[in-house]
């Protein structure tokens, strides 16, 4: 069965990702699909707004065959160790022929390209330019952006592509699948209507962005009618299930800020140094932000410490990292390189069930149903990863915190499975 791989946040899953998901199938001439998706945290280092099950849910409600959870290890990473945990996983499948993501280039070959300069070497005018770009703390991209569009010529394509989030991340995709040396095809569908950080409702569309989603669904009931037209079904009907229940996170970081500011102020300076994506006496900077904060909260938290060198969303991602304890080895060069070490199962279709049996032969890490039948490092920080989140539901249970030790995973259009 010819299947294409999905790289996926689904936060929440609405009319655009439907659309990348037909179009990627098409592309690729595949008959299923397999989607890794990020877990409680985003990599932007959010809170995400449902659990990682009722998100999942959605995508099969969609059509999507298997959802695989990629570990919090890699999803709360900058681009290029995101990148590198989810292409691995989907390579360690053994069944996925192709990746296909959203671009706003909508091309692979210049990805590919610059991929192929990025890892041959260049000039050594441009290796200095680089140099001197990543000692002014920017990211190897927007280091590389910035030394190609300074030395002129082929760079200035390399520069304008770069300057797109989602042909950067594209960019990463391919610079993973060459590391890997793996045989799936990169491909690109162009991402059409919404941007991705654009903030409100379009007028008489059916397309908007998760962020625009988001923020109305934070107005409540009313916001969720306004968004209506812009989800699928499944995805509309997941999402007033989870909101009657209390199983939803509209204030975002805001309802987490109790246990992130104590993880904070219990630490010593030399304490937050070892949080990853802390350097450059950034621990100093937030140890000194804490006590003048005109509210306790975590936007004037981040408020008091962005500067144009520490983006949000690294802050974020730092802020995440800090919540939950992470740090050590684990989260060292060596052990990223490494790569995820299991396939860990969301839900499946029938078609999806068709897959798991082939990789069953074809897999090579193993596949992980019952998180009680499989301990490793990697998982028990999922694990938390979960509890943590669902722990700020406005109605908590201690089962939905620990889900992955109590629920099964979801079988969508079986008449056994209870939708959740």
């Amino acid at each position: 069965m010819k299947t294409v791989g999905l790289i996926v946040e689904y936060n929440p899953f609405h009319n655009g990702h439907r659309l990348h998901l037909q179009r990627s199938l098409q592309t690729a001439g595949a008959e299923a699909s397999i989607a890794v998706m990020s877990g409680p945290f985003t990599q932007r280092g959010e809170p995400a707004l449902l659990s990682k099950r009722a998100r999942a849910e959605m995508a099969l409600a969609a059509g999507v065959d298997l959802v695989i959870e990629l570990p919090v290890l890699y999803a709360l990473q900058p681009a290029e160790w995101f990148a590198f945990g989810a292409v691995a996983l989907l390579d360690a499948t053994g069944v996925a022929g192709s990746i296909c993501f959203g671009s706003e280039s909508g091309e692979v070959a210049p990805l590919e390209e610059l991929a192929a300069r990025m890892q041959g070497g260049e000039s050594p005018v441009m290796q200095a330019a680089l140099k001197q770009a990543l000692a002014e703390g920017l990211s190897f991209p927007a280091a590389y952006a910035k030394a190609a569009s300074e030395q002129g010529g082929g760079g200035s394509q390399a520069a304008s592509l770069l300057g797109n989030p989602n042909d950067t991340l594209g960019l990463h995709y391919v610079l993973a699948l060459r590391r890997l040396a793996s045989t799936m095809a990169p491909l690109a569908v162009r991402r059409e209507q919404a941007g991705y950080h654009d903030a409100g409702l379009p007028a008489g569309g059916e397309i908007a962005s998760a962020t625009a989603v988001r923020a109305a669904l934070a107005r409540g009931t009313g916001g969720l009618d306004e968004a209506a037209p812009y989800l699928p079904a499944g995805s509309l009907r997941v999402l007033r299930r989870e909101a009657e229940a209390g199983r939803i996170l509209t204030a975002g970081w805001e309802a987490l800020a109790q246990p992130l500011l104590a993880a904070l102020i219990t630490r010593a300076p030399e304490e937050l140094a070892l949080v990853p994506e802390v350097a450059e006496g950034l621990e100093h900077r937030i140890a000194a932000a804490l006590p003048r904060l005109p509210v306790p909260g975590v936007e004037a938290l981040l408020a008091a410490i962005k500067t144009k060198r520490y983006t949000r969303t690294r802050l974020q991602r730092l802020l995440a990292h800090a919540l939950l304890n992470h740090g050590g080895p684990l989260f060292g060069r060596d052990s990223l390189a490494r790569g995820p070490q299991y396939i860990r199962v969301l839900g499946f279709s029938p078609k999806g069930r068709a897959l798991l049996k082939t990789m069953k032969k074809t897999a090579k890490l193993p596949i992980v149903v019952r998180a009680a039948d499989f301990d490793h490092p990697q998982l028990q920080l999922d694990i938390r990863a979960s509890a943590v989140h669902a722990s700020a539901f406005p109605s908590s249970q201690t089962k939905e915190m620990y889900a992955d030790y109590y629920a099964p995973p979801i079988i969508f259009g079986d008449s056994d499975s209870d939708g959740r």
